[in-house]
């Protein structure tokens, strides 16, 4: 098993990376990630506002898959996420959905212990989940703290252990990098935070060739969810119900009415954040409808 150590940090996706690990299709992965304030804060006396912003979501990567090359999938499956002994959740005058609210900021540490989360007095069961992965874009460069089509800061609930990621492979080698997870977060990730903390995460990689999707896709036991990010909640829930209209359309051979209105009566949108510089939601279609092989089947790629 490759290990990536927390100190193998990128703070942008861009089109050239430099790998600092290589792994070969099938191999195991560990990722030592950073939590998203590359532990600036370590009380409640630490306020976001003092920090270095240059220094938030430090990711760790990226590796170099062998055998990948543009136009292939990326196949990614989350074998586990470790959880710490505490988290951070803060607020920041301004950020979240309810920013102009937020007279200053606050710091809160909650404790993870015996697979709960402890927020004043309230426990939650933990739901460990990777807020950044991605891969490097076909284009551009994206901070950490963005998604977009290659990937980055999704903050989807969905992306936990169990669950199997499918990202475009824009570059040969794919560089995967990953970071900023949480030990439980709501939908929506409504004040700027979820249950912020620092982990190891491990993957099991594998190259899918000649198959070609724009956006990453996330398969649950029951789901296959295409995540799409745009400028705002309106634009992203539109290009997801966009391509799963065409993810159904080709996989089950429909005309582009017939996928439609399928769409309109099994496909659930949900949002995934709402609160970084791109919005992101997912548009889940039910396994019993079309396999995520089916769907995958269906985006061949034509060279």
């Amino acid at each position: 098993m490759k290990i990536i150590p927390k100190n193998k940090i990128v703070y942008a996706f861009e089109v050239a990376m430099y790998e600092v690990e290589r792994a070969a299709p099938g191999e195991i992965i560990k990722f030592e990630t950073n939590d998203c304030f590359g532990h600036q804060i370590d009380s409640e006396a630490k306020l976001c506002s003092e920090m270095d912003f240059s220094r938030i979501n430090p990711t760790t990567g990226p590796v170099y898959i062998e055998g990948t090359e543009r136009g292939d999938i990326l196949k990614v499956k989350i074998l586990d996420i470790a959880l710490p002994d505490k988290g951070i959740i803060v607020t920041v005058p301004g950020e979240g959905v309810l920013g102009d609210t937020v007279k200053k900021a606050t710091t809160r540490i909650i404790k993870i212990e015996d697979g709960f989360c402890t927020f004043k007095n309230v426990r939650m069961p933990v739901r460990p989940m990777v807020g950044v992965i991605g891969v490097a874009p076909l284009k551009g460069k994206y901070p950490t703290g963005t998604p977009w089509k290659h990937g980055g800061n999704m903050d989807t609930t969905d992306i936990a252990p169990g669950s199997t990621l499918y990202f475009p492979v824009n570059q040969k080698g794919a560089f995967l990098a990953m970071g900023d997870c949480h030990a439980v977060m709501g939908d929506g990730e409504v004040c700027v935070s979820g249950c912020e903390i620092n982990s190891e995460v491990t993957v099991k990689v594998d190259v899918i060739k000649n198959r070609k999707i724009e956006w990453p896709l996330v398969e649950t036991k029951d789901y296959t969810m295409v995540i799409t990010s745009g400028n705002s909640p309106a634009d992203a829930l539109k290009e997801a119900t966009r391509q799963a209209v065409d993810l159904l359309r080709k996989g089950l051979r429909l005309s582009w009415d017939d996928a439609y209105m399928l769409a309109s009566l099994v496909m659930d949108l949900k949002i995934s954040q709402i609160v970084d510089p791109a919005k992101t939601v997912r548009a889940a279609i039910p396994k019993y409808i079309l396999s995520t092989q089916g769907i995958i089947e269906a985006c061949k790629e034509v060279r």
